[in-house]
């Protein structure tokens, strides 16, 4: 029974931050030009450390915190280029919002048992975090670009952000990613294990 609500209990800790992070600024760390974010982070450490079905339950909440966002229903305000999309499609919006968090856990799941699990860690959580955030970062604005294309929305500014938040902000949370994410789970074995 302790395994179990020790478990319950981190979980819950981990919707908590994935929703905290999706639905107010402090998952937003600024730096003038574009706006890095941590929201994977909960996703992809509570992926490795709980397990898959765990993950695809925080990347269900990533998701739900994105489409709130979106939506105008938290603290973040939506983007310009997310009003766009909700204004043409709100279906398609939702998509966006959902698609790419689920494929997270997922990823990063496949990547750390690739890269050979716990007998590899540090290495395969690095691997597995980076290989995450990429995902989050190539789905999420390839989806925009496909449903401003479906729409009729002129994606001349999608391209715009692609390149400079997919190669500039997907590169500098990849790294994040890769740097956080190991000591993190480190942290976490040994609490489990006191």
């Amino acid at each position: 029974m302790h395994g179990k609500t020790s478990r319950i209990t981190l979980t819950a800790v981990f919707i908590a931050l994935t929703l905290l992070l999706g639905m107010t600024p402090l998952g937003l760390i600024p730096l003038g030009v574009i706006n890095l974010t941590i929201l994977w982070l909960p996703v992809i450490t509570g992926t490795l450390f709980m397990g898959l079905k765990t993950g695809i339950g925080l990347g269900l909440c990533f998701g739900l915190a994105s489409a709130l966002s979106a939506f105008g229903l938290s603290l973040v305000p939506a983007s310009a280029l997310a009003r766009a999309l909700i204004a043409r499609s709100p279906i398609l919006a939702i998509l966006m919002c959902f698609v790419p968090r689920l494929l997270v856990p997922m990823t990063t799941w496949l990547a750390y048992k690739g890269l050979g699990g716990e007998e590899r860690f540090p290495l395969s959580t690095a691997g597995a975090a980076v290989t995450g955030t990429l995902t989050n970062t190539v789905f999420y604005l390839g989806l925009m670009l496909l449903f401003y294309t479906v729409t009729g929305l002129d994606n001349m500014a999608v391209k715009a952000v692609i390149g400079g938040t997919g190669l500039l902000g997907g590169g500098c949370e990849a790294v994040a990613a890769a740097i956080l994410v190991p000591p993190i789970l480190r942290a976490l074995g040994r609490l489990k294990r006191q």
